[in-house]
């Protein structure tokens, strides 16, 4: 092939990658998402020279190339990995979940992996390399960088559930006694291996952390303006060692892209980014929606069977034992079944509305819990609160059902007027006192378990639901047999 045979833009424009594009635009335009991992994986596997593939590659996300890379075969990531450049690998290796990014790090050439290691964030570079083969890691570690590789081992030396684990050391440092224009050329010359730049942050000579200064101040600022003047003082910042749930609230509350990380003696460490933090948020979710459900972790659909089964078998035994109560309990209250056997069909409503109350209130408290700080006080009000709102809930559902099942049963079942409102009134009653328990129990659970310093998500959950399966039954059949059987004798 001649070198004029190869097309390349002019201008911005590509004949090549217009065509290559072209069902792109016509998808677009008709309002469906284009297939980007197919169009991608058509790509790689092609005839294109080394050159035009990567410039195509180019013109995608790195995330859609990443989305792509779990669909090739192993011998198409080979090939993409000879066809990129190293930034561009890197770029992608940050949209690729950990346990993938590291299987694909076990694929490449060992001093290939060790120079995109290189290129990646830190904390992204170690959640990678803990999950790759021992004997690979350890040659990776030492083929990188030493300054690199001091990073890693400072980010690898906190548990997985500590902020540190999280945090990068991409950042801009400047110390408090330069200039104006001396801070200018630190950042220019930090910028070449940090893109974190929108703040920079301060040391004294101790290495402790000062404040931060907003790139926009620093650049309008006058050359003789003392920087003392443009630092920020009381900037947000968090410990190495903070528990990730505990910093979550502290994150969220501001609106800071970047921020700083310090150890025990507050000298600067690293920073958390934006990215950081909503990646904690969707982890801690997954994590509480777990526990909720009396998981002890996370399933995905490659787990085996019997790991999946041991996770959820240790609660699904208790709550069996819990369940056979509940039948005693109903199998306690026979005479007064077979004396109305009507009640019968009315008491999955009271069981629904119980386990539905109880669970609103689960959640309210849940998500209460996760402030550290809350007072003896502001438990309290918050009992008070979901119990009113319970009883309130349950007066006017209750009230409801008075009216509607008393007209159902005396019309559709052709029943007298005063056996039907009887019944209802029972189940209206019923309704709200086992709402009223539902949310007391729904609040007071969570609060208990966090006394004993258990996790009040991973016990509340199963548990919920049963206990109030349980005040429901033993309320609608109680009332039943006080109300209909002893009291107003409509049997």
């Amino acid at each position: 092939m001649e070198k004029d045979d190869i097309i390349m833009p002019v201008n911005g424009s590509d004949p090549e990658k217009k065509d290559f594009h072209s069902e792109t635009a016509v998808s677009e335009n008709a309002g469906v998402k284009p297939d980007y991992v197919s169009e991608i994986t058509a790509l790689i596997r092609s005839n294109e020279t080394p050159k035009v593939m990567l410039y195509k590659l180019e013109d995608y996300h790195c995330s859609d190339i990443a989305e792509a890379m779990t669909h090739f075969t192993v011998r198409d990531r080979q090939k993409l990995y000879r066809v990129c450049r190293l930034e561009l690998l890197a770029d992608i290796f940050e949209y690729l979940d950990e346990d993938k990014a590291g299987a694909f790090l076990n694929e490449m050439d060992i001093h290939k992996a060790a120079d995109v290691i290189s290129k990646l964030d830190t904390d992204t570079a170690v959640a990678i390399l803990r999950l790759t083969e021992k004997d690979k890691r350890s040659i990776i570690i030492d083929l990188v960088d030493p300054d690199i590789k001091n990073e890693i081992k400072l980010i690898a030396s906190f548990d997985g559930d500590e902020i540190g684990s999280r945090m990068t050391t991409n950042f801009i440092e400047i110390r408090d006694n330069m200039s104006v224009k001396e801070a200018m050329n630190e950042l220019i010359r930090q910028a070449e291996e940090n893109d974190n730049i929108s703040t920079l942050f301060v040391v004294d000579e101790n290495g402790e952390f000062d404040g931060a200064i907003d790139l926009k101040d620093l650049i309008t600022a006058r050359s003789g303006t003392p920087l003392d003047s443009l630092i920020a003082t009381s900037f947000p910042y968090v410990y190495a060692n903070e528990q990730t749930s505990d910093c979550i609230e502290k994150l969220k509350d501001y609106s800071e892209s970047i921020i700083p990380v310090l150890d025990g003696s507050n000298k600067l460490l690293g920073v958390i980014t934006s990215q950081n933090i909503i990646e904690a948020v969707d982890d801690e979710m997954g994590e509480d929606y777990v526990k909720l459900a009396g998981l002890t972790a996370e399933e995905d659909l490659n787990e085996p069977i019997l790991q999946s089964m041991k996770k959820r078998l240790p609660w699904l035994l208790v709550l069996l034992l819990l369940g056979l109560l509940v039948s005693t309990v109903v199998g306690a209250f026979e005479k007064v079944v077979a004396q109305i056997t009507l009640i019968m069909a009315f008491q999955s409503l009271i069981l629904d509305m119980s386990g539905n109350v109880g669970t609103q209130s689960l959640a309210v408290t849940i998500r209460v819990l996760t402030d550290e700080n809350l007072t003896f006080t502001q438990k309290l009000r918050l009992i008070s609160k979901e119990t009113r709102v319970g009883f309130c809930n349950g007066v006017l559902l209750g009230s409801a059902s008075f009216l509607f099942i008393g007209l159902y049963i005396m019309l559709i079942k052709k029943k007298a007027a005063s056996f039907s409102f009887a019944v209802s009134g029972c189940i209206g009653v019923s309704m709200i006192v086992a709402m009223l328990i539902s949310s007391a129990v729904g609040t007071l659970i969570p609060l208990f378990f966090k006394k004993i310093k258990v996790d009040p998500a991973v016990a509340s959950g199963p548990l919920i639901t049963t206990i109030s399966d349980l005040v429901a039954v033993i309320t609608y059949y109680g009332m039943s047999w006080i109300l209909l059987l002893n009291v107003m004798k409509v049997a």
